[in-house]
Order: C-alpha cells, then sequence, then structure tokens
C-alpha cells in the first residue's frame, strides 16, 4: 500500500469522524418543534414553549422564583388534561393556539420555537394591559387570544401562589396555626408578607 494514500484516507477518516457530531447537531437544531426539560401532556411541545414563555413575562424571577421555576407550566398541562373533558380540550386550546398566532404575527417570525419573551410580552401588553372597553372591542384572534391570557394569568397566580416552595419560603407560613391576633400590626406579624394557604 502507498503511504501518502493510507495517510490521505487517515486524515479523512480523522476529518469525517470530527465533522460528523457537527452536522448531526445542526440538523437536529433545524426542528420546528421547541425542546423542553418536560415532556407535556397535553400541549405540543411548541404550545408549552410558548405557555412557558408567557408564565414567566407574568410572573418572572424577582427575589421569588419564576413561575417556571415553580413548574406552573406543568400544573396548567397537568390540569388542563385531567379536568377538561376530552371533548371540550381543543375548545381550550383554541385561545392558545390564536395567542400563538398572534405572536408569530406581531414578532414576524415562522415558528413558535423561535418566540422570546418579548416576543409574548407584545401580544400580553396588547391583550391585558389595556382598559377593559378596549379589551371587549378586540375581535377575531386577538379576541381569543386576551381572553385565553386573561384565564391563564388568573391560574397561573393562583398556581404560583399555591406552591410549596412560594408557600412555604416566600409567604408568611405557619404549618400549625396556634393563636389568632385580631388586632395585630402586619409588618409585625408576618414582616407585611401575605399568609401561605
Amino acid at each position: 500500500m502507498d503511504r501518502r494514500v493510507a495517510l490521505k484516507n487517515l486524515g479523512l477518516g480523522f476529518g469525517y469522524a470530527v465533522a460528523t457530531p457537527t452536522l448531526l447537531s445542526i440538523l437536529q437544531s433545524c426542528t420546528s418543534e421547541a425542546s423542553l426539560p418536560w415532556t407535556p401532556v397535553l400541549l405540543s411541545a411548541n404550545q408549552a414553549h410558548v405557555l412557558t414563555l408567557v408564565v414567566d413575562v407574568m410572573l418572572p424571577k424577582t427575589d421569588s422564583p419564576s413561575a417556571s421555576e415553580v413548574n406552573i407550566p406543568q400544573f396548567v398541562d397537568k390540569l388542563l388534561a385531567e379536568t377538561v373533558p376530552a371533548e371540550d380540550q381543543p375548545k381550550s386550546l383554541k385561545g392558545l393556539d390564536a395567542f400563538i398566532a398572534e405572536a408569530l404575527a406581531s414578532s414576524g417570525k415562522s415558528s413558535p420555537a423561535d418566540l422570546t419573551e418579548a416576543d409574548v410580552d407584545v401580544v400580553l401588553a396588547a391583550t391585558l394591559k389595556i382598559s377593559a372597553e378596549a379589551r371587549a372591542a378586540l375581535t377575531g384572534g386577538m379576541a381569543e387570544a386576551a381572553a385565553w391570557a386573561s384565564e391563564i394569568r388568573g391560574t397561573a397566580i393562583w398556581a404560583y401562589k399555591n406552591s410549596e416552595v412560594v408557600g412555604e419560603q416566600h409567604l408568611a407560613y405557619d404549618p400549625v396555626p396556634g393563636q389568632w391576633i385580631a388586632c395585630g400590626n402586619l409588618q409585625e406579624l408576618t414582616q407585611g408578607k401575605v399568609y401561605s394557604l
């Protein structure tokens, strides 16, 4: 065997070995589905991705954890899967799909997996940060998106306040309530925090 041919083949083999993982990762990044650290029960991966963005915009990380850090998207997905009758589930997801369509239209993006918190914040501002009269005047997909955003806001806040982490570490928590102090100063009793349920 010619030494030059052997070295050439060895170099090509080494090049293919190095390039293959890179090429595979590029191909995998071209998928249209969002990648999630959890598996949705009812929602698609793209719907779950947008739901995560929405609840994190509504309840961002401050001195307390963000909504996704206390698993609010997983809770909402499981709540819809287990409490909404199967025949009504597509109807309940119609508002989420309308919200996604509005976010894609306003951002100019083609895939829900590409949406960011800034993209969904634009739609939230157009649907929730307006007067009740202006919200009632919305039509079409924006009206469905506004109804869904309003509903998910209430559900997310309720779930957030009732999560174990927030309830025990960020609200006033008394696992065995004892005495009742009717006229106590809230700042002295709970440092101004609301009681956890």
